[in-house]
């Protein structure tokens, strides 16, 4: 253990992201087991066909579309552009991924980020429906950029949940207008995994054009599960994905991942984990009088904190920044992940 530590840049606390560790110990093991097999490449392998067949079942989705990409990024620049056309831009919350925490890879490739104001890092269907009626009506609109898919995830950058009823409601303005409903996935296990959740798999599945499972933040070494409900409505995604760089010629790497976080209930496992340490962070920070900025129930926190709590906590936990509110006052993030520990959660909550 010391030298593992050696390794480490400080001893602090980690509580900065939740995917920070490797992967879940018996995914590790697995693919230990399998190392000298020969397989056939892309996904075509009889791993990723497992992982395929059991997402698929407890997606209620039996006709579903799966490929296997490995971050988040690139799965929303892929699956984006694949879905529009030249012309036409992606609805997002103004605090959405896609707008703020990927360097402008959608825009990239050639579709602006429409971004619209959100509550709590979720957009209403008002918002959404105001937009592309404003747009419709808009006797200049050949000169503009077209609303052409909309974009949300679950949980939302601010640990916030879509209830079922916000997204059933979201899904039908989407068809209503004739565009694609799109839902990122990154931390789906955290949200699936919390009491205040009420949006399944089947429900995603449901309601959306398109989601992602995903891993790299859910216990997988990397690697997100992309899902198309209905077989063929994006003809070609196989090539699509050669074209972005985002075939994995190892595709078994990935498709073995994702049988393993499929197997005996290991996905709902690893949300509880994370769930059940934060929920035991948030009761202490709001029992010792610290203010949350964010209603978030998921395994991401949000203390609003004074200068010098900031600065003190920070020489023994490391946290991420998030945003200040004035020159008083800073929003800092923790996180917890499928690996975080009862004995590091206890520490924090001793420090507090």
């Amino acid at each position: 253990m010391n030298d593992l530590q050696n390794f480490s840049a400080d001893n602090r606390l980690s509580f900065a992201s939740d995917y920070m560790e490797g992967a879940y110990p018996c995914i590790l093991e697995r693919l230990q087991q399998t190392n000298l097999l020969k397989t056939a490449g892309y996904g075509l392998d009889s791993f990723s066909e497992s992982a395929r067949s059991k997402i698929r079942e407890c997606c209620a989705a039996p006709d579903a579309d799966i490929f296997f990409l490995i971050g988040g990024t690139q799965t929303n620049a892929v699956i984006i552009d694949a879905f529009l056309r030249p012309w036409q831009g992606v609805i997002a919350p103004v605090s959405g991924h896609i707008a703020v925490h990927e360097a402008g890879a959608v825009e990239f490739g050639g579709h602006k980020v429409l971004a619209l104001p959100q509550t709590d890092g979720k957009l209403s269907c008002e918002i959404i429906a105001s937009c592309l009626s404003a747009w419709q009506e808009d006797e200049n609109r050949n000169h503009m950029v077209m609303p052409g898919l909309v974009y949300l995830s679950q949980p939302t950058e601010f640990g916030t949940l879509y209830s079922r009823k916000e997204l059933e409601h979201i899904s039908r303005v989407c068809h209503d207008f004739g565009i694609p409903l799109y839902v990122d996935g990154a931390r789906l296990a955290y949200a699936l995994a919390c009491p205040e959740n009420d949006v399944t798999l089947p429900a995603l599945a449901e309601f959306c054009d398109a989601f992602y499972i995903g891993g790299t933040k859910c216990g997988a070494l990397f690697g997100e599960a992309v899902v198309i409900p209905k077989h063929n409505t994006l003809p070609h995604f196989f090539t699509i994905m050669k074209q972005h760089g985002a075939l994995l010629a190892k595709g078994r790497i990935a498709g073995i991942q994702f049988d393993t976080l499929f197997s005996d209930g290991l996905y709902s496992k690893i949300g509880r984990i994370a769930i059940d340490s934060a929920s035991r962070i948030r009761a202490a920070l709001l029992e010792k009088g610290y203010c949350l900025a964010f209603p978030s129930p998921t395994n991401q926190l949000f203390p609003l904190l004074e200068n010098r709590q900031a600065e003190r906590l920070s020489e023994k936990v490391d946290m991420s920044f998030w945003e200040r509110v004035d020159e008083n006052h800073v929003i800092m993030r923790l996180a917890t992940s499928w690996a975080t520990r009862d004995d590091d959660v206890s520490h924090l909550i001793s420090l507090l």
